[in-house]
């Protein structure tokens, strides 16, 4: 027997028809059945769950923080001594390189360098000098400058290709004014220039020759080339070649040149002259003359002595040959 709080006409339908009614579907029913399930479901997964999983879950210990946390605390403590060790570099090698520029600065002072050389030098060497600390800093922390020297050396390579010629210019002239084979004021004589040197630059020298033009010489040449200073001693020897006739006494041509050369103050008696005869040639006897003097009277008695002895064996009678043709006309 059926009860029913309210009329169904499908139910009564049924129950007039004789059969059995269909009931209506039981939603609550459905409901409570779905509910069961996932009580069951997570009842199942606390019952297969690890506790040691559990207790992660719980403290915190297995979270993606504590692991950043603890590779944090790895990276500081690796990374502190290191930082510490790279300032320690940077502070010593700073004061190593300013007592390294001190003593390059003390250096050229001893040889008397030019004062733009020292300059340039202190600043060439101080620069690399702290370059080359940083580098070893860099490495010290964990930072790779093979890349960074690398580039650097390419760099330095394409420029030094490019500048062959300029820098070879530029290291002669920084050798020229270390090692000083000559200096502003004194007569060079280098291959086929001859001058007073005037001006000592990095990369040139201006050399002024007795007509007042001014040779501008490229420093590798005049540092890679055997030259002549002829103003470098304070003495000077001046060379002289005086012929005279065959038949004439040589002791009294000597003894007449020895008066003249005594007479003449700019002549330096130690070391005492000398005049030997140099050669017999085809027409007259050579007497070779060897006169020392200072170097700043040089170009003076050079430019009279000559004239002094052609008077003086003139005056003695002393025939100085040259140079003649004698024609005989046969009938």
């Amino acid at each position: 027997m059926i009860l029913l709080d309210e009329p169904n006409p499908v139910l009564l339908a049924g129950a007039v028809a004789g059969g059995t009614p269909e009931l209506p579907p039981d939603e609550f029913g459905q409901g409570l059945k779905a509910t069961d399930s996932i009580t069951s479901a997570v009842a199942d997964s606390l019952k297969n769950m690890n506790i040691t999983d559990l207790k992660g879950v719980v403290t915190g210990e297995n979270t993606i923080l504590k692991d950043g946390l603890r590779a944090l605390t790895e990276l500081t403590v690796g990374f502190v001594p290191k930082m510490l060790a790279a300032i320690l570099v940077l502070w010593l090698g700073m004061k190593l390189a300013k007592m390294l520029k001190k003593l390059i600065v003390k250096a050229l002072d001893k040889r008397s360098a030019e004062p733009s050389l020292k300059t340039f030098l202190s600043s060439l060497v101080d620069v690399l000098l702290k370059a080359m600390i940083i580098i070893m800093a860099m490495d010290i922390i964990g930072i790779k400058a093979t890349s960074f020297i690398a580039l650097l050396g390419a760099m330095g390579l394409a420029v030094g290709m490019a500048l062959q010629g300029t820098l070879q210019n530029f290291a002669g002239g920084v050798i020229i004014l270390l090692m000083k084979p000559f200096k502003v004021g004194d007569y060079v004589e280098c291959g086929a220039y001859k001058g007073y040197i005037r001006e000592i630059r990095i990369f040139h020298t201006f050399m002024q020759p007795f007509n007042g033009r001014i040779i501008i010489i490229p420093n590798s040449e005049l540092a890679t080339t055997s030259l002549t200073n002829h103003t470098r001693e304070n003495q000077i020897r001046l060379d002289l070649t005086v012929g005279v006739a065959y038949g004439t006494d040589i002791a009294k041509a000597k003894d007449v040149l020895f008066k003249m050369i005594a007479a003449e103050p700019k002549i330096l008696k130690d070391p005492e002259p000398k005049i030997a005869v140099k050669e017999l040639n085809t027409s007259s006897v050579d007497l070779a003359i060897w006169l020392w003097v200072k170097t700043d009277d040089y170009w003076t008695l050079w430019m009279h002595i000559r004239e002094d002895i052609y008077n003086t064996l003139n005056q003695n009678g002393i025939v100085i040959p040259f140079n003649q043709l004698d024609v005989h006309l046969d009938k």
